[in-house]
This record gives C-alpha cells, sequence and structure tokens, in this order.
C-alpha cells in the first residue's frame, strides 16, 4: 500500500503526492457510505498499478482542519499584522490567536511594513510581551527585504496558511516570497484574501521545502467556540489553567485563578488580558441572545 499527501482535489479527483510522483486517484464509495471526503492536507493510503487511476483506499486521524475551504492539517499559520497603514492592532492581532490556536494551529507572527516605522523599537515593548509568552514574532519589510529571507526558511517541512490583518501588502510581500510561483488569477486573488466567489479547486503548493495552502486562512472574525474554548484557546492561558483551583475556570471572577496571578506579576499583559476579557463577553452574550 502508497502513501501520500492530498495536495489537489476538483470535482472527485485528487492529486497525492507520493516520493516525488503526483498521482490522480479516486476516493473509494466507501467514504461517501461513512460520511467522510478526504481533504487536500490529509495523509491518506492509495493503490496505483502504475497505468490507471488510483483509488484513496484510508485517511490518517486529522490533527485538523478548516471548514472554508475545506484544508487538513494545517501546521502553521503566518498571521500578518501591519506596523503602520494600518496602524498595529493588539486586539484584532488577539482575536486572530484565539481563533487559529482553538484549532490546533501554531501562529506565527508577521510584523510587516517595518520600514515605515519612525524609531526601530517603537513597537518593541508590545512585540515582547508576545514573544515573552512563547509566540515566534518576525518583523519583515518587502519594500526592503528586511526578514523575508528568514521567513523564507520557516516553510520548510511544514503546511501553511497565510492570513490576518486587511491591507497589510500581503500582495507584496506574496510577489517578494514567491517571485517564480505562477498561479491562475483566480488563484492569486485566493491566496491574498480577494475574490471570494471565484469558482476554484483547492490545492497546496510546494514552496521552499513546504507546503502553502490556497487560501485566504479566516474571511470570518466570528470567534466560533464557546467560553471554556476561549479560556484555553492561548497556549499560555491552557498551561496556566491546569493549576487553576477550579476546573472549567474562566479566568474571570474565579478565585485562585492562575491566568489572573500571572496578569498580576506581569507574565501575561494587561491588555492581552483585558481582550481576552472583551471576546469572552462576545461570546457569552451571543450564547445569551440564541
Amino acid at each position: 500500500m502508497n502513501k501520500g499527501l492530498i495536495i489537489r482535489s476538483l470535482s472527485g479527483f485528487y492529486n497525492v503526492y507520493s516520493d516525488g510522483n503526483i498521482i490522480t486517484c479516486k476516493a473509494r464509495g466507501k467514504f461517501r457510505k461513512n460520511d467522510l471526503k478526504p481533504l487536500v492536507g490529509d495523509y491518506c493510503t492509495f493503490t496505483y498499478d502504475g497505468k490507471n487511476d488510483g483509488y484513496i483506499m484510508s485517511i490518517e486521524p486529522r490533527k485538523n482542519e478548516l471548514i472554508r475551504p475545506p484544508v487538513a492539517n494545517i501546521d502553521q499559520a503566518f498571521i500578518f499584522v501591519s506596523c503602520k497603514e494600518p496602524d498595529f492592532s493588539t486586539v484584532l492581532l488577539d482575536r486572530f490567536l484565539a481563533m487559529v490556536e482553538h484549532i490546533g494551529i501554531e501562529p506565527i507572527i508577521i510584523v510587516t511594513k517595518i520600514d515605515l516605522l519612525n524609531r526601530e523599537n517603537e513597537l518593541q515593548d508590545i512585540l515582547d510581551n508576545y514573544r515573552k509568552v512563547g509566540y515566534q514574532v518576525l518583523c519583515i519589510s518587502s519594500k526592503t527585504n528586511i526578514g523575508i529571507e528568514q521567513l523564507k526558511s520557516m516553510f520548510k517541512d511544514r503546511v501553511s496558511i497565510l492570513t490576518g490583518q486587511s491591507g497589510v501588502g500581503k500582495s507584496s510581500l506574496l510577489n517578494a516570497l514567491f517571485p517564480a510561483l505562477t498561479l491562475p488569477t483566480g488563484e492569486i486573488s485566493m491566496v491574498l484574501g480577494r475574490g471570494k466567489h471565484t469558482t476554484r479547486h483547492v490545492e497546496l503548493f510546494d514552496i521552499y521545502g513546504g507546503w502553502i495552502a490556497d487560501t485566504p486562512g479566516f474571511s470570518n472574525l466570528d470567534l466560533n467556540m464557546s467560553a471554556r474554548d476561549l479560556a484555553v484557546s492561548y497556549h499560555d492561558f491552557k498551561a496556566l489553567s491546569e493549576n487553576c483551583k477550579f476546573r472549567g475556570c474562566l479566568h474571570k471572577s474565579e478565585p485562585a485563578c492562575k491566568v489572573k496571578e500571572a496578569v498580576e506579576k506581569g507574565e501575561i499583559s494587561q491588555e492581552r488580558y483585558q481582550h481576552y476579557l472583551d471576546f469572552l463577553n462576545e461570546i457569552q452574550d451571543r450564547k445569551e441572545k440564541y
């Protein structure tokens, strides 16, 4: 039995990457019977006689998946925020971080347009707060190529998506990152988060030794999770909550809460904690309405 990675899905046919080759496969009928559809990003076993189309026989368990577009087993999400034009937004960044980590995807914070800062350390304290709790943060400029080579190295051996703030210069960045990438216009638009109604297939592209999904990431910024899910969505909150006095602690008014203690000690920024409380109220208010 052969093993591979599904990198393209179109009209019931799947391109499976295996040992440097791409095999066109169909899915066995048992998938429909079991209400399971293979997704781009799935690791699978398949049969192939070397002449005809192959057949996908089984799908390995998924560690995560996106619904729109349907992509599975994403390793990391590059969350793009700009330092200027538009201004850096911690509340928007924290929302993206909650959404990404809730699904089980590792976030990497990419700060664009760093060349527009008036002084080098203008955002240093804010970014250090994220580094302090374990986030990777990279400052880049597609105009001056600052950080571009380091960013390229982060794709190796991983499945990645790009997402983040509107207007951060993803178009210029993609031109700097992938000058030789010849995507059809509709697919380029999707990578940039535009053209959301384009009829298209879903595909992974081989980039710098890894794979990047042809997807805008999150077009809907609603926090589609429970209050408890939010309480453990950030990796540092989750680690701390294991030692909270009450199981299911929401880190709001409960005593002996380790997250609140970390805020008091300055280990978690007050601003980030306030964003968490705002998100928590948003989720709880929505639940009460419906």
